[in-house]
């Protein structure tokens, strides 16, 4: 998922990308739970339940009751990579190939750090599921076959699934989380209490480039 612009026109500061993981073991679980969640949210608020709730229609305790229920289970990892456009020297020139290099410096920042990779040398499956609203069709293989060049001296392999978020429920959750966190540099105010109730462990959370940091993160 990604938040904020890319466009080499964007007035926007920042640029976020990300969403959460997690083992195979629990992929069903974290869906399952935040559906109940999102259901019963859309109960409460009287809305069409195949309709989807974004999460600038969530108020901030809703959030916090929603990543509650999900921070705990053991695999469960919130990943964002938030990019400061201020700081970096050249534009963006073209926003498809700019985000397949977001991806990877997440992948490479924020996911690799917490497999324990240096303890378990058998390859990894990375099945990375993309919301599909901003992909053109031409370009729905290029970000696979960039992160299968791009850690190509590794066993590891990369399959990209895309999906339309009005009917993936963890699409949605990874928008709840990386909206999260680009708010939390956009606007402190707007998620301050949200993140205060955020588990570090569940969560990486880092700026880019590193030198541009202007604000501490708790769970980076």
């Amino acid at each position: 998922m990604k938040v904020g612009s890319i466009h080499k026109n964007s007035k926007t500061r920042y640029f976020a990308v990300g969403g959460y993981f997690s083992y195979e073991e629990d992929r069903i679980k974290i869906k399952a739970k935040y559906k109940k969640e999102n259901l019963k949210l859309k109960k409460e608020k009287k809305l069409d339940l195949d309709a989807e709730i974004k999460s600038y229609d969530m108020t901030e305790f809703e959030k916090i009751k929603i990543f509650n229920k999900i921070q705990d289970i053991e695999t469960f990892h919130g990943c964002v990579k938030v990019f400061d456009k201020k700081y970096m020297k050249k534009e963006i020139v073209d926003s498809n190939i700019f985000f397949n290099y977001a991806v990877k410096v997440l992948i490479q920042d924020c996911i690799l750090p917490e497999l324990n990779l240096q303890e378990n040398d058998e390859p990894i499956e990375f099945i990375i599921s993309i919301d599909n609203r901003n992909i053109r069709v031409g370009e729905l293989n290029n970000l696979e076959t960039y992160l299968k060049t791009e850690f190509c001296i590794y066993d590891d392999d990369f399959k990209i699934t895309y999906y339309d978020s009005k009917t993936n429920y963890g699409i949605q959750l990874a928008d709840l989380t990386v909206n999260t966190f680009y708010n939390s540099y956009k606007d402190i105010t707007i998620v301050e209490n949200l993140i205060k109730e955020l588990k570090p462990k569940n969560f990486r959370v880092s700026l880019f480039p590193r030198n541009s940091r202007n604000k501490k993160q708790n769970n980076t």
